[in-house]
C-alpha cells in the first residue's frame, strides 16, 4: 500500500477512498522496526489486550465485518474481534499486516463495484441499514482512531513518534 493524499479537487469517491487508503497505509508505517516481542507487549495497564498486534488484527477484522459481512451479507464472522479475545493473535506482525492489507484490497474491490448510496445487506438486530458512504466514512474514523492507539503504543514501547 502506498500512502498518497487524495487530490484537493477530487470527487467524492476519490476523496473518501483516498483518505481511507491514507489511513490504511499509515498502519504499516506505525509498525516499521518493531520486534515480534514489542508487537505483543501491552504497555497500557488499563488495556491489557491492546497491543500493536491486536490493533492490526482488529483493523483487519473491522474491514471484513463492515464490507463483507454487513455490506455484502456474504457470511457470518468465523472469528471474534481480536481486541475481545483473551489470547493475543499468534501470527507474526508481518503476517497480520499482510492479511490486513489483503483485506483492504478486497474492501476496495467491493467499494469499486458498488454505489455510495447502496445499503448494506445486513445489520445487527435493532440497528438501521446504512449506506456504503456511511461505512466508508466510518472506516476512515475507525482506522484513524486506532492509528492514535498505535501512536501511543509505539511511543510507550520505544519512544518513536511520527505522522
Amino acid at each position: 500500500m502506498t500512502r498518497e493524499r487524495p487530490l484537493g479537487t477530487a470527487d467524492e469517491r476519490a476523496m473518501l477512498v483516498g483518505w481511507l487508503d491514507w489511513q490504511r497505509a499509515t498502519v504499516r508505517l506505525k509498525c516499521v522496526g518493531l520486534s515480534e516481542e514489542e508487537a505483543r507487549l501491552a504497555p497500557l495497564p488499563s488495556s491489557p489486550r491492546m497491543t500493536v498486534a491486536t490493533v492490526v488484527a482488529h483493523l483487519r477484522w473491522v474491514e471484513l465485518a463492515w464490507f463483507e459481512v454487513s455490506f455484502l451479507g456474504a457470511r457470518k464472522l468465523a472469528t471474534e474481534d481480536p481486541l475481545d479475545l483473551e489470547d493475543h493473535p499468534r501470527a507474526s506482525l508481518e503476517r497480520l499486516l499482510g492479511e490486513y492489507e489483503a483485506q483492504c484490497v478486497r474492501s476496495n474491490e467491493i467499494v469499486s463495484a458498488s454505489q455510495f448510496d447502496d445499503l448494506e445487506a445486513w445489520a445487527p438486530a435493532g440497528l438501521e441499514l446504512v449506506s456504503l458512504r456511511w461505512i466508508v466514512t466510518h472506516l476512515i474514523e475507525e482506522t484513524a482512531r486506532h492509528l492514535g492507539h498505535l501512536d501511543a503504543l509505539r511511543e510507550l514501547l520505544d519512544g518513536t513518534t511520527s505522522y
